[in-house]
């Protein structure tokens, strides 16, 4: 419940997010979780992959840069505090959100910096409440709890990268989570 509905990415960002390929196992999808769980899968599909991750991502990178594209990292799992507390994010926002990237409304909107993560979030997004887009005012919880929340899923990001960062590039590593 720590990562913002929708961030925009920088070449960067979006190489280190594919990278690290970060997912949560929700409840009922798999036998003996019974809460969400994170997960990471390097480029969403480790097990198939015959390069080294940062192969890929930086095939990606080249096609960002050759096509000028704007990259979005979307968040359609929890919001709002720890499990039990949050919830799933509306379908109904997920889709504004979408609608919000594809009509061009979130190419210019103004943003804030998300603090550890780094990530650009919009202030306003058409048709999502304003706080639901920033998970430390969306966040039900307790101000601690919520700190604890994220420099712990900032340290599983960081664990799992440190598994690729030998060869990721200093520009890729330095747009990781800051704990």
């Amino acid at each position: 419940g720590v990562l913002p509905p929708v961030s925009k990415l920088t070449s960067a960002q979006a190489m280190y997010h594919f990278i690290s390929g970060y997912t949560s196992k929700m409840a009922g999808t798999e036998d003996g979780v019974v809460e969400p769980e994170a997960t990471f899968s390097a480029c969403f599909g480790q097990p198939f992959l015959v390069l080294h991750p940062t192969q890929y991502a930086t095939m990606l990178a080249q096609k960002i840069g050759e096509h000028k594209a704007d990259v979005w990292l979307i968040n359609t799992g929890w919001n709002g505090g720890a499990y039990g507390t949050g919830k799933r994010i509306a379908l109904k926002y997920s889709r504004a959100i979408i609608d919000a990237i594809h009509n061009g409304e979130l190419k210019n909107a103004e943003y804030e910096t998300y603090p550890i993560f780094g990530l650009e979030i919009p202030k306003a997004v058409t048709g999502v409440p304003a706080e639901v887009l920033n998970p430390a005012t969306a966040w039900q919880g307790t101000p601690e709890e919520y700190k604890s929340t994220v420099t712990k899923l900032a340290g599983l990001f960081n664990d799992n990268f440190s598994k690729y960062a030998d060869q990721a590039t200093e520009d890729v590593i330095a747009v990781g989570p800051k704990v």
